[in-house]
This record gives C-alpha cells, sequence and structure tokens, in this order.
C-alpha cells in the first residue's frame, strides 16, 4: 500500500481545540448565546404585536416590493442577485408575505428562545444564521453581518456552546446521529436482552 492512499487525521490548533472542544471556556459561548439570543427575541417582539406581521403581511409586503425594485441607473438595485429579486418577485406574485411574515415572526422568537436556554444551539444557530444570510441577499445590512458571524462561530461551537444551557442534558440524553445518547443506548439494552 503506497503512502499517498493512507488516511491521515490532521488534529486542531490548540486555540481551536481549547475554544471548540473544552468545557472550560463554555463561559465565552454562553454570553455570545445569550446576546444573539436576546437580539433575536427583540426583533420579534415587535413583529408578535403587529398586525402588520401577525394577520395580513402587509409589513413584510413593503419589505420585499422595496427590496425588488430596480431603480433608474446610474442607481443601483438593493438585491445584487437576480436568482434572489426572482425568488422575492415569486413570492409576492402569489401573496407568500401573509404565512411568511408569520413564520419569521414566530421564526424569530423561537430561535431566540432556544439559544437564550441553551438548547440545540448548533442547529438554532444555524437556523438564525440563514436568517440573517437572507435578509443580507435582500439588501439589508444593519446588524446582520456581526449577526451572521455570531451564528456561525456558535454553530462551530455546538459541542460547548450549550455546555451552560439545557444541550448539557439533552445532547448527553438524546445524543448525536453518530453517538446515540443515554436514551437510545436503553432502549438497545432492553431489545438486546
Amino acid at each position: 500500500m503506497s503512502n499517498s492512499s493512507k488516511s491521515i487525521t490532521m488534529s486542531d490548533p490548540p486555540v481551536a481545540n481549547a475554544l471548540f472542544n473544552n468545557t472550560k471556556l463554555a463561559w465565552i459561548w454562553l454570553i455570545l448565546r445569550l446576546y444573539l439570543g436576546y437580539e433575536w427575541i427583540s426583533a420579534s417582539l415587535h413583529k408578535l404585536e403587529s398586525p402588520a406581521w401577525m394577520q395580513d403581511g402587509s409589513a413584510l409586503k413593503g419589505y420585499w416590493a422595496a427590496a425588488v425594485a430596480v431603480p433608474a441607473a446610474p442607481a443601483k438595485p438593493v438585491i445584487s442577485y437576480d436568482w434572489y429579486r426572482s425568488f422575492l418577485q415569486f413570492l409576492l406574485n402569489h401573496q407568500s408575505y401573509v404565512w411568511f411574515a408569520k413564520l419569521i415572526s414566530v421564526g424569530e422568537f423561537l430561535v431566540g428562545v432556544a439559544l437564550v436556554l441553551g438548547i440545540f444551539v448548533g442547529i438554532t444557530a444555524f437556523l438564525g444564521g440563514f436568517m440573517n444570510f437572507n435578509y443580507m441577499l435582500a439588501g439589508t445590512t444593519s446588524t446582520n453581518p456581526v449577526l451572521f458571524v455570531l451564528a456561525i462561530l456558535l454553530v462551530l461551537a455546538w459541542k460547548t456552546a450549550g455546555y451552560w444551557g439545557l444541550d448539557r442534558f439533552a445532547l448527553r440524553w438524546l445524543g448525536t446521529p453518530w453517538k446515540p445518547g443515554q436514551i437510545f443506548q436503553k432502549k438497545q439494552e432492553v431489545k438486546a436482552s
């Protein structure tokens, strides 16, 4: 067997290993997680109380309409990618803003609560980052780039980011797709008996 066909496991740098795999530094992720969760909850509260978001979706309709507008030259459109503009125009044409506004409002709130509680941090941070990414594609910068980077960091730190939260228990109990947790191990023991 030649050396080129051997599998080589690359180790992480000590800093990355300490940040992403060591629970001693989980307090750093707690701070970032609470901040990001607070931002999502704050962003959702006014939407959840607004009829323009929760009844007719007119707030989202206005946002999408402004985003897809193409101004006269030399001004540039808000959306840089034609495929994304076409996607939003499709949603506008089919009046998807009525249900999509509710989805965004409730989604922002649930992501915020899950991050504050520290449950399924990797998944919820990914979902929050996905929302930030879409807001940026639609031309809204605001705090979205910073929140997107924080979400990516929490996704990378998923093993320790929820250690000071419910993930500390949920991951032990449920496990991961590649390593079943205690509840599934007990079921396997019962089946083997």
